[in-house]
């Protein structure tokens, strides 16, 4: 009996998901029932780390996470940005600030305008202040889609602005780190923006506020090196990649082979440079209580 065209096409669809899990051989499927079946590029997610694969559709309604392993994919500012802030509350800072071009570097003006129009963000960092579990902040995401989320000038003058604006208004900072680090394109400006934005936390350090950093995949280069290491709470999501120079770099250099899991969160964990791994799921409830137990109403209200 030949099996209905609808019908026909989920079993095969189902057959072909169970023989990428098991990494065999597919056969070319022409069609099924008479019928073409045209598969979704995006049908399907293989993990980077274990190489498991999943419905895509289950991979973005689990937040991006492998189901199998727990790799925590990235993410864009504006996904980050929904799973962290309360609905409707955010309001953003300097929305239309972007770079030029201060070295005349070829080709560099067209590149971001590109990738303004790709990823609908002006620069590598959203800033802002919204409310998370009810806990009002300013906040600050990078997004690795903007040249990797590179600190240029943009980046480091719309986090010294942030930090000054939470300092008026008496705010904790929460800013997700994610970047390779400088902007070669903007040179020693860019460098530059490592002391901006050291100075900028220092000076909102002095007057006794709060400033949570969460370290995301990747965190390298001269944000490890600047504001994303100076937090008073530091915390990482699982098995992230963070560290300042690479593997083959340092290897090169102290001409020794460095542990396995060299500069994952693990690893910082276990040495003392973060202070907790949280997973995405719980990253939301975890930054309102912590806001919520280093903030004067929030002490009051754990004593009664």
């Amino acid at each position: 009996m030949k099996e209905p065209a609808g019908k026909g096409s989920e079993n095969m669809l189902q057959q072909l998901l169970q023989q990428v899990k098991n990494r065999v051989a597919m056969p070319i499927i022409s069609s099924v029932s008479d019928r073409t079946i045209n598969v979704p590029q995006d049908l399907l997610y293989r993990c980077p780390r274990c190489g498991g694969v999943i419905l895509m559709d289950d991979f973005v309604h689990n937040n991006r996470v492998c189901g199998e392993c727990g790799y925590h994919s990235r993410l864009s500012a504006p996904e980050r940005l929904a799973l962290t802030a309360d609905p409707d509350s955010f309001i953003e800072y300097d929305a239309g600030m972007t770079s030029c071009n201060p070295l005349d570097f070829k080709g560099y003006p067209k590149k971001i305008e590109q990738l303004q129009k790709a990823t609908g963000l002006r620069d590598a960092i959203v800033t802002g202040e919204c409310t998370i579990k009810g806990q009002p902040c300013v906040i600050g995401i990078m997004d690795s889609r903007f040249m990797m989320a590179s600190m240029g000038s943009v980046v480091g003058e719309k986090i010294a602005r942030a930090f000054e604006r939470a300092a008026e208004r008496r705010l904790p900072v929460v800013l997700f780190a994610a970047s390779g680090g400088a902007r070669m394109q903007e040179g020693i400006i860019s460098l530059m923006q490592m002391a901006k934005t050291a100075g900028a936390v220092s000076r909102y350090s002095a007057a006794g506020l709060l400033y949570i950093t969460v370290l995301t995949d990747p965190t390298t280069g001269g944000v490890t090196a600047s504001f994303a290491s100076l937090g008073d709470i530091i915390l990482a999501e699982p098995k992230v990649l963070i560290g300042f120079a690479g593997r083959r770099v340092i290897e090169a250099t102290i001409k020794e082979e460095l542990p396995e899991d060299f500069q994952t969160a693990e690893f910082l964990l276990e040495h003392g440079f973060i202070d907790m791994i949280v997973g995405r799921h719980e990253m939301r409830r975890t930054l309102g209580h912590l806001i919520q137990m280093h903030t004067r109403e929030g002490v009051s209200g754990l004593g009664e």
